[in-house]
């Protein structure tokens, strides 16, 4: 079965690059030189021999010149050398035609019928033509190398973004299912408004955060659920407000990022003995621009508000998943005071 020579061979062919190179130069050439519209074997000869000078020059600026002098930066050096076996080719040249060629093929008389300035003149066309196509090769060769690790570097951080996001819900479901097994221990009856509450976070944990980036508003509504569900465990002892000031609109944001920064003000905050326990949630948004303000009282219990290591997810998560997502975007202020702990986040929509 035949197999015919396409485009994508010959692109990924460094030799039969240069194979349909020379055969063009060579019928090109040979049809310039010769003397009738017929081609004579005299023909034939008188262009191999005048392309040997040609290659001499072509083939040492190609495989040496520029990889060890133009694309290093040594451009003074490169343009002396260049010149000196620019020089060497055109004198290689006249020596063919008036001394090698009767050696070569003694059965031929040839003389050189081209001069200095004719001779560089063919030889400077070779030269620059074939220095434009290999550094417009090398060009597209580190576009495609560019693309291609932007591409891995794309997926990478997709990945670890989905993962870092994956650590979330676990850990939201996990701290929910321990708080609705003691309210059912205790028969408690706000059981049943927690569990259609969880019901609603997890539908909206399952299939509506998965997008890189959801409506403000949906996060929002998110945050104001899991709010009222810890505010129905809590009850009264503690006071809860949750403020939402400015027009969210269409605005997006990438999601699950303000639970974890909530989460802590509950488990770190509202713990122990919850009388006089508070946790303050404010969210400002002007024009482009978000602010986002956790601050909650130190537990009864004397522990350090910081990562929580065990559960897999806490401010190092937050602020890894920031970074990818909000590159130079983006603040994050914790102040760890003495009775209080603030987390500021702002973040350039």
């Amino acid at each position: 079965m035949k197999r015919f020579i396409s485009i994508k061979n010959i692109a990924q062919n460094r030799w039969l690059q240069h194979l349909l190179f020379w055969a063009l130069s060579f019928y090109m050439l040979m049809r310039l030189f010769a003397y009738s519209d017929e081609i004579t074997t005299v023909d034939i000869v008188y262009t191999l021999l005048f392309h040997l000078s040609i290659w001499l020059a072509v083939y040492i600026n190609l495989n040496w010149l520029i990889p060890d002098y133009f694309r290093v930066g040594k451009y003074g050096t490169y343009c002396f050398l260049l010149i000196v076996i620019f020089c060497t080719a055109i004198g290689f040249n006249l020596l063919t035609f008036n001394y090698l060629s009767d050696f070569l093929f003694p059965g031929y008389y040839f003389i050189a019928y081209y001069g200095f300035l004719e001779i560089a003149q063919f030889i400077a066309a070779y030269i620059a033509i074939t220095t434009l196509i290999k550094l417009s090769k090398s060009w597209f060769k580190y576009r495609e190398i560019h693309d291609k690790l932007r591409r891995l570097e794309a997926e990478k951080i997709a990945t670890e973004l989905s993962a870092l996001k994956s650590q979330v819900n676990p850990h939201f479901l996990f701290n929910s299912l321990n708080n609705l097994y003691s309210l059912a221990l205790d028969q408690d009856k706000r059981t049943p408004d927690i569990i259609l509450r969880l019901s609603q976070t997890m539908r909206y944990l399952l299939y509506e955060s998965n997008a890189d980036f959801v409506p403000l508003a949906k996060e929002v509504e998110h945050l104001q659920n899991f709010v009222e569900m810890q505010r129905l465990r809590v009850g009264e002892k503690a006071i809860i407000s949750f403020q939402v000031q400015g027009d969210l609109g269409e605005k997006q944001v990438a999601p699950l990022l303000f639970l974890p920064l909530v989460e802590n003000g509950f488990k770190h905050g509202i713990k122990g003995e919850t009388e006089g326990a508070f946790i303050k949630i404010h969210l400002q948004v002007a024009d482009d621009q978000l602010v986002f303000k956790t601050e909650n009282n130190k537990g009864t219990v004397d522990e350090p508000i910081r990562d929580d290591k065990s559960g897999g997810v806490g401010l190092e998560n937050l602020r890894r998943r920031l970074n990818l997502l909000y590159p130079d975007k983006h603040k994050l202020d914790v102040v760890d005071g003495v009775t209080v702990f603030t987390v500021v986040l702002t973040i350039q929509l």
